[in-house]
């Protein structure tokens, strides 16, 4: 670990200036968990009229009725955002990645971690968001923050529970100390790949269980493909060396949960309006429609069954219906529970 990701001081217990990258519901819930931790804020949003209403003190686009502290400091300055900063977030879309990664490029000071917070694979090539980091700002080691987090219940100091990953143990434990506030505890892990797998294919999961409620399909329906979902997610991590406990965990087990189970998920919402035959044009920003093309595209390269992923993957494409998915999933030969 570098000794920048080491640094403390300034005020309270941990003394970081941490930069938020987007001024998103996440990345501000986010910022204002920051805040609670003792570190000073800087939150990077594209949008102008964002950084004015934070600097107002709400963000009524993404986290209406939420007071947001006057210690965050919002700006569309990439480098005032970066400058003297200790530790990065990086808050923005998953599809967005590259794009926010290589504008910082010139202002990321060297050493110092960056924190990847958004879930998702990258659609163009399959690669997961830690190796776009790598790939991009090689001097900066790479985390990542994930678990069954909602931005409101974040952004209101609601109690919630995450972890934190980074290839090197110190690292990720460091991190998850300086995060952790009274009503966010942040465990840490060493499974950055299991972390970032499970984050991402949860998504495609939300889509499919809010397909399932919103074709009025029964909860049995519902329950049995969160199951069987969770298998496809143990297979896939197993392909790219995730360790099954942390599946089992707050990453995986725990985001899945949460995502497939309520409304408040972007990607649940999605389903249950692609359930209804709803319009979905306007609708917010679903992770899992993007990530569910790749994600079926490397089972299939693999040779991983993953027949709900593909499904869902089929249905966003337009070449099936829900009840033609159904139908298929429901008909497939019958094999015991265990055989994976």
């Amino acid at each position: 670990m570098t000794d920048r990701a080491m640094k403390g001081g300034g005020p309270g217990k941990s003394g970081w200036h941490v930069a938020v990258l987007g001024g998103g519901a996440w990345g501000t819930a986010l910022a204002l968990a920051m805040l609670r931790a003792g570190h000073t804020v800087r939150l990077f949003a594209r949008d102008p009229e964002t950084v004015a209403a934070i600097g107002r003190g709400e963000n009524p686009r993404y986290l209406p009725g939420i007071a947001i502290a006057p210690g965050i400091k919002a700006t569309s300055d990439m480098e005032a955002a970066l400058t003297g900063a200790d530790c990065v977030l990086t808050v923005t879309p998953a599809q967005a990645l590259r794009a926010t990664l290589a504008a910082a490029r010139d202002h990321m000071p060297a050493g110092i971690p960056l924190v990847l917070c958004a879930k998702g694979i990258e659609r163009d090539t399959g690669a997961l968001l830690s190796a776009i980091a790598a790939e991009i700002l090689p001097p900066n080691p790479v985390a990542a923050l994930s678990g069954p987090s909602f931005a409101s219940d974040v952004a209101r100091g609601l109690p919630t529970a995450v972890v934190v990953a980074a290839g090197d143990e110190a690292l990720a434990a460091n991190l998850a100390a300086r995060f952790s506030a009274e009503n966010l505890r942040c465990y840490s892990s060493d499974d950055l790949i299991g972390v970032e797998i499970g984050g991402a294919l949860k998504n495609v999961f939300a889509i499919a269980a809010g397909a399932v409620t919103g074709a009025g399909l029964g909860a049995s329906a519902q329950a049995a493909m969160v199951t069987r979902g969770f298998v496809e997610l143990r297979r896939i991590g197993a392909a790219f060396g995730a360790r099954p406990e942390t599946l089992m965990g707050l990453s995986g087990l725990g985001d899945l949960l949460l995502t497939c189970s309520s409304a408040q998920s972007r990607n649940f919402a999605y389903g249950l309006a692609l359930g209804q035959g709803k319009a979905l044009s306007g609708l917010p920003l679903a992770e899992g429609v993007p990530t569910a093309a790749i994600a079926a595209r490397i089972a299939a390269e693999r040779e991983i069954d993953a027949p709900i992923i593909a499904a869902v993957a089929a249905i966003l494409d337009g070449t099936i219906t829900i009840g033609q998915a159904v139908t298929a999933l429901m008909t497939r030969p019958l094999k015991t529970e265990t055989n994976d």
